[in-house]
């Protein structure tokens, strides 16, 4: 499982012209399965989002959490995370989860993280998102629990 987490001041995802999900100060993660991943890499995953400390404190210093802030979460699924670009020029996506499995896989993300009392939206699994933030810092890192 892959999380691209992007610390944003604003984020935004539309489908078909239409505002599907909506935060304000927050975190922007792009969200992608593979064919191992279990219950036990969404827990990891949840567990670190939640808790990464890369919010500044009153020095400035990345010292806090979402949870230490009160920000919300928009999570996006993105299969195109798990592109194998080693061969060629085109991508190949056979490592990224068939859609109905991944599609249950990002529900229960987003569950779990509504769970810890956040606020979630999300964008629309499968849909052809347009996907815009304003990237705060900018901070983006990859977070990855691999099946064990």
């Amino acid at each position: 499982m892959r999380v691209l987490v992007q610390r944003v001041l604003e984020a935004k995802v539309r489908v078909n012209g239409k505002t599907v999900g909506e935060i304000g100060k927050g975190l922007l993660l792009f969200v992608g399965f593979t064919d191992t991943d279990t219950s036990k890499e969404i827990n990891y995953l949840v567990d670190k989002v939640i808790n990464l400390r890369i919010f500044d404190d009153e020095n400035g210093v990345m010292n806090n959490s979402l949870l230490n802030i009160g920000g919300s979460i928009l999570s996006v699924s993105q299969f195109t995370l798990y592109a194998d670009t080693s061969k060629g020029r085109r991508p190949s996506y056979v490592k990224a989860l068939n859609g109905n499995d991944a599609c249950k896989l990002y529900d229960e993300f987003n569950q779990k993280l509504s769970n810890k009392g956040l606020k979630i939206q999300t964008g629309i699994f499968g849909a052809d998102m347009k996907v815009s933030l304003i990237n705060d810092g900018p901070v983006t890192i990859m977070l990855e629990k691999e099946a064990v």
